[in-house]
């Protein structure tokens, strides 16, 4: 039996690198990852992959080859070649949860990412609109298209809510209450939570489901041109063509909004912890980052404004 037990893992452990990582992808499709999050992971650990074949000279690399030794080359090599120290932290990441997931599998017998370190990231402060950029997003033109109205319903919705991009592309249409102002989201590990809408965003959604027609319960809240839900993707191009015409922020993506929805309500003097619960961080530490932002802005007040500053 023990025998049979060590050729068993010798077997997995001469399995191809790609073979495992394909293995680790699907089980997170299974706990209903999003998509976002497994296209990190693949890209992650593909990366490492082609490391190991310069390294090793191997076009196929096996997972035996992914040891403590091969992991800290690989940070090492990361470091070196000046990856952003939040891509070498994320690379880390993958790779642990890669490792949790074989040792469970008893595919490799110990944890190789066990004491391997990367460099801490620099604490950025998150890009935010403005009230003034924020007014501007909005002064939109007539809006006589499906198309336009639903445009401006993702704007209002990301806003008016402070919800992620993967949040926002799997609402459904029953998922969202006009009488009680109220939006069913389901976010990280699966986890659901209802959202306030705000006067905003309901006017605007109401405008593109009636204008849109049709509308069952059970379908998509966004649609694209084919009748089909709305890509991440697609938002992503919606929401970077508008953020550029009002903001000269670098970053153009809808986390920018959410970042606004954030900084704007706790400007207005919101609880941090009713911001955590809306944001649907597991950790108010998540949250915190926030308050760096508006202590900055009072701080720059009053850098202008006291005599004595």
């Amino acid at each position: 039996m023990a025998a049979a037990k060590k050729t068993a893992g010798r077997t997995k452990g001469g399995r191809l690198l790609s073979t495992a990582v394909d293995e680790f992808l699907d089980e997170l499709e299974r706990r209903n990852f999003s998509p976002h999050t497994i296209d990190a992971y693949r890209r992650d650990l593909k990366r490492f992959g082609d490391h190991l074949s310069q390294t090793a000279h191997d076009d196929r690399p096996r997972l035996r080859s992914f040891t403590p030794q091969s992991a800290r080359r690989y940070i090492a090599w990361m470091v070196s070649t000046k990856y952003a120290r939040r891509s070498v932290q994320r690379a880390l990441a993958s790779l642990r949860s890669f490792a949790r997931f074989q040792t469970k599998q008893k595919a490799i017998k110990a944890d190789p990412t066990l004491g391997l370190s990367a460099p801490r990231p620099e604490k950025r402060l998150p890009s935010f609109l403005t009230r003034r950029e924020t007014d501007l997003l909005f002064e939109h033109p007539s809006e006589p298209t499906v198309t336009e109205l639903r445009d401006r319903a993702i704007l209002e919705m990301f806003y008016g809510t402070g919800i992620r991009l993967s949040e926002l592309t799997n609402v459904l249409v029953r998922d969202v209450d006009t009488s009680g102002g109220l939006v069913r989201v389901t976010g990280k590990g699966d986890k659901q939570r209802v959202v306030p809408l705000g006067g905003s965003a309901l006017d605007a959604i109401s405008r593109y489901l009636s204008a849109r027609g049709g509308a069952g319960p059970g379908d998509p809240l966004f649609l694209n041109s084919r009748g089909d839900a709305i890509s991440g993707r697609s938002v992503q191009r919606i929401v970077a063509k508008r953020l550029r015409q009002v903001s000269e922020a670098r970053q153009l993506s809808p986390h920018v909004l959410r970042h606004t929805f954030a900084t704007h309500m706790l400007n207005a003097g919101a609880d941090l912890r009713a911001v955590q619960e809306l944001l649907g961080h597991a950790s108010l530490s998540s949250t915190q980052i926030y308050t760096h932002v508006t202590t900055k802005r009072l701080k720059d007040a009053y850098k202008k404004a006291h005599p004595r500053a």
